[in-house]
């Protein structure tokens, strides 16, 4: 059974109270007045509560999905990267500002099954549901994380003894986060049930090398989505059992369900 599931409260008004700086990466922390805490994999619809449009009309942006990265009581914790102008405006955020979210929203991750151990895998900004779900899992292993290059690979501080890889090799291992999972999994697979979340293409490798060697696995899939409640299917992947929304199925789906992970619009 999964953990948590159906829409949170309305939208509400969070104050920022920090904006932290982590190479590439800024975590934004928010004291949200809501009373609903989130469980791990979870995500939340945030927009500015000023400002929130961009060009010369200063055209509306629609809201953006971002998974939590950590909650400390009713503070809540998210892992923004700069890709275009709307997560620029959420990144431009400074303590004082305020903040509109909506949420906690879709499905989360459940627990291992079978005795096995939690093995953490993330791939850049993907790294942000794996650190919530660290910070409540009694017993897992050192995780996995996959960046770019070094600016990138700074996030990985966010989570405790990770083993990192990165692109280019400026830091850890030169060469994807799933070579490092190929060892693990060959040392000893059936210890693990895997989480995973990251681009389309890495959570595909994970799924084909889970299903290969019958190893559990949860995907954390993301994608673009306007509303978050389920009414615009614009977030809607094929599984084994038909199509589902990942606001609302998801966004962590058992990876058996998959026919595929590298769908277009799906994962980060």
């Amino acid at each position: 059974m999964r953990i948590g599931s159906g829409p949170g409260f309305g939208r509400r008004t969070a104050t920022v109270t920090a904006r932290e700086q982590h190479g590439a990466y800024v975590v934004l922390r928010c004291q949200d007045p809501g009373d609903k805490p989130p469980n791990p994999g979870q995500f939340y619809m945030l927009s500015s509560a000023e400002r929130w449009g961009g060009g010369d009309g200063e055209r509306p942006f629609l809201p953006r999905a971002f998974s939590v990265l950590r909650a400390r009581g009713r503070e809540l914790h998210f892992l923004l990267e700069v890709v275009g102008p709307g997560t620029r405006r959420l990144a431009e955020l400074e303590p004082g500002d305020e903040l509109l979210l909506v949420g906690p929203l879709g499905n989360g991750f459940a627990a291992p099954r079978d005795g096995r151990e939690a093995l953490l895998v993330g791939g850049g900004v993907g790294i942000a549901p794996l650190a919530i779900w660290q910070d409540r899992l009694d017993r897992a292993a050192p995780p996995l994380l996959g960046f770019r290059d070094r600016v990138h690979a700074d996030g990985a501080s966010l989570l405790d003894g990770p083993m990192i890889a990165t692109d280019d090799g400026s830091v850890g291992y030169h060469g994807l986060v799933t070579d490092l999972l190929e060892e693990e999994l060959v040392a000893r697979a059936e210890q693990f049930e895997i989480y995973a979340c990251g681009p389309p293409a890495m959570l595909e490798t994970v799924r084909a090398m889970c299903a290969e060697r019958g190893v559990p696995a949860q995907l954390a899939l993301e994608s673009g989505m306007a509303c978050g409640f389920g009414a615009c299917f614009g977030c809607v992947v094929p599984t084994a059992h038909g199509y589902v929304r990942l606001c609302l199925e998801g966004p962590v789906l058992d990876a058996q369900m998959l026919p595929a992970a590298a769908i277009a619009g799906a994962g980060r």
